[in-house]
């Protein structure tokens, strides 16, 4: 019997938040995870990683489904796995992208492995009236937000078409609804929404499943630019853990079905005024 190739998912902002919870569960899963980030020298990673795969399972302790054991991880402890590879690189060089995608491929085919999941999660934020922002902000959120997604889904669609894989994008609600204060990152959600069902229709013929994930204010760095932040009750805010069980719902459910968008929101909509600096 031919033995079966291991699933690689490549995933961006996977350093911290939601994109490093997203690692962790994937890993849970069985997949060759990588992470794209700007910097992992906190957060991963031994001096040397293993490109053969080398190892049985991902993170010792951590089952497929259990939020108990996600919690209890260290903070940094993603990068323990040989299974884990972190790949550095500034999202913001989108010129550079072709040519990452080309390496990585690259190393999936020496390897054997399978590539099957494509996770657009970096995002970056700014906020304030839109005539305060900075040029280079607003710049800043359109090629991270909009730009990459676009890029690396049009650089690994055919073989995503040929794995019958899937494509999960990290939006937000305010892709939703008009977003004073926030006018710039609102329109590169919006734009990502937008994207991402008109690629629903495209790519499903070919069984690609395309996913958007819609969550409302989550606990992370995200808002650290701007003057507000997420309420600290539990009821008030999501955590990361809620996106990952959404994008393992979609991954999950049986050959056939699709869920091309999941909204997630807290109980309670309020959020907290950050205290003014000194």
């Amino acid at each position: 019997m031919e033995e079966q190739k291991k699933n690689v998912a490549l995933v961006t902002g996977a350093s911290s938040g939601i994109g490093r919870a997203i690692g962790v569960r994937l890993l849970a899963l069985g997949y060759e995870v990588y992470g794209i980030g700007r910097s992992f020298s906190e957060s991963t990673a031994p001096a040397e990683r293993s490109s053969s795969g080398a190892g049985e399972g991902g993170l010792a302790g951590l089952s497929a489904s259990g939020r108990d054991d996600f919690s209890e991880l260290p903070p940094f402890r993603l990068c323990e796995s040989d299974h884990f590879h972190p790949v550095v690189f500034d999202l913001q060089d989108t010129k550079k992208l072709p040519a990452l995608v080309k390496s990585l491929q690259a190393e999936w085919k020496q390897a054997g492995w399978r590539f099957t999941l494509l996770v657009n999660n970096a995002g970056t934020a700014y906020y304030g009236l839109h005539e305060e922002l900075r040029a280079e902000h607003i710049s800043e959120m359109v090629r991270v937000n909009l730009e990459v997604p676009m890029i690396l889904t049009q650089q690994l669609l055919r073989v995503l078409k040929k794995n019958h894989g899937s494509i999960v994008n990290i939006s937000s609600v305010t892709a939703l609804s008009s977003n004073p204060h926030g006018v710039a990152y609102g329109a590169t959600k919006a734009g990502l929404l937008s994207f991402s069902r008109s690629l629903f229709d495209e790519a499903r013929k070919y069984g690609v499943r395309v996913t958007t994930i819609l969550p409302d204010m989550t606990d992370t760095r995200l808002y650290r630019h701007a003057d507000f932040q997420a309420d600290p009750a539990l009821d008030a805010h999501l955590e990361p853990e809620d996106v990952v069980d959404a994008l393992v719902y979609a991954l999950t459910t049986r050959e056939g079905s699709c869920v091309p968008e999941i909204v997630l929101r807290p109980q309670l909509h309020r959020i907290q005024k950050k205290a003014p600096k000194s």
